[in-house]
């Protein structure tokens, strides 16, 4: 018998018993003639009882100890999986002697518990500033480029960080109102352009001045384009400056620019300036900066994409199956307006959504019966993936906002 001594605890096992395994540790143990070799495969060796001492935890060792005796690695599930794994590859044992169906629900629980984890790190990850306070020791001017820092990237540094954060938010609100009276008929006179582009003016100047302070504040350049939301503080102010150099293209021309104005609202360059004005509400993405909620909801949808994405999978399928059904059906009926499959896909979609605006309706019985199937399918589709989206939408925030309060 080979005695060894896990943690503390006694066992014995036989010699032809462990050769049957000669990969794993104990199977070498009992196979090396060479003491040195033997003692490099243990902790200690105690010559006075034979014993070889091994410093590793004696309540995993009793399944060791039972697979040697039965050939059958059981896994209870209370074990943590990580604990278990580094124990088994310790003593040169493969999950395979394991059974089936213990080594099925094991390994699902160490993917539930892998994913877990990397969840949490990217949690931690999403609150984490992409540099730290301490990348700017030693380098050009770091104590004024820290300071600044701390008054951009880190609210909770100070008062006038913690103000600064808030009049981020307030500029971006501000923009917004802005550019939604602006397309008022009431606003649209003299007196209210003038506040427009007056307001406009301002919030690009703070938002301005908020890019260059983060661009003074960077260790590195390069990693300062790549952040997301970098590039939304970029998108914010583009189009103010891209709107003063289409409208002063030519400064010394006055009567071609009078003329520009009069068809501005058929040519091109009126055309692009509306388009340009129009990138203005991608602003309103600059409060996900300062809002966990906005954070949280982003990281669901990059965690659930899948599920999304499965999700616009069937709504397609329901759209094309229920729209060429509607059209079999229907495309007789005198005056109806499923005169093709392309024509009913929009009632299909509406369907599918249950949101049922009723300008599309089916006259014949066979078609409101392959309606109500279409809106009993769009009931259950929609009510699928909410539950699993709201459950992690709801945990990601909780975690996230507990991130937040212990930083």
């Amino acid at each position: 018998l080979l005695n060894i001594n896990v943690g503390g605890k006694l066992f014995q096992i036989a010699y032809k018993v462990l050769a049957q395994y000669p990969i794993t540790r104990l199977g070498k143990l009992a196979l090396y003639t060479d003491p040195v070799k033997k003692l490099q495969l243990c902790d200690d060796y105690l010559v006075q009882k034979n014993e070889y001492f091994f410093d590793r935890d004696p309540s995993i060792f009793h399944y060791i100890f039972h697979f040697y005796r039965s050939g059958v690695l059981w896994i209870m599930d209370e074990m943590c999986p990580s604990n278990f794994v580094e124990e088994i590859e310790y003593w040169g044992i493969h999950l395979k002697y394991s059974q089936r169906c213990c080594r099925i629900l094991f390994e699902e629980k160490r993917d539930e518990l892998n994913e877990y984890l990397k969840i949490e790190k990217e949690l931690e990850a999403e609150l984490e500033p992409l540099e730290s306070g301490a990348q700017f020791d030693g380098k050009f001017l770091g104590r004024f480029r820290k300071m600044v820092w701390n008054l951009i990237e880190n609210p909770y540094s100070s008062v006038p960080a913690k103000i600064i954060a808030v009049m981020s938010s307030f500029f971006v609100l501000i923009s917004i109102v802005g550019m939604t009276l602006s397309t008022v008929e009431e606003m649209k006179n003299k007196t209210g352009k003038m506040w427009m582009e007056q307001m406009e003016m301002i919030c690009a100047i703070f938002f301005t001045s908020e890019y260059v302070m983060r661009l003074i504040s960077s260790s590195s350049f390069k990693n300062f384009l790549r952040a997301a939301f970098n590039a939304i503080d970029l998108v914010a102010i583009l189009p103010f400056y891209i709107q003063i150099l289409f409208e002063n293209l030519d400064d010394g021309d006055m009567q071609y620019h009078e003329e520009l104005h009069k068809v501005e609202n058929v040519s091109k360059l009126g055309k692009v300036l509306k388009l340009i004005k129009l990138m203005r509400i991608f602003r309103i993405l600059k409060l996900a900066r300062h809002s966990t909620g906005l954070r949280a909801f982003s990281f669901t949808m990059r965690q659930c994409y899948q599920q999304v994405c499965c999700l616009l999978l069937f709504i397609a399928m329901g759209v094309f199956t229920f729209s060429a059904l509607i059209h079999s059906v229907e495309h007789d009926v005198p005056g109806t307006d499923f005169t093709s499959i392309p024509c009913a896909w929009w009632w299909a979609a509406v369907s599918l959504s249950t949101v049922g605006y009723g300008d599309t309706v089916p006259d014949t019985i066979l078609g409101r019966l392959v309606a109500f199937v279409c809106i009993s399918f769009g009931i259950i589709l929609n009510g699928m993936p909410i539950s699993i989206l709201y459950n992690k939408f709801s945990d990601y925030y909780a975690k996230l906002k507990a991130h937040e309060m212990s930083q």
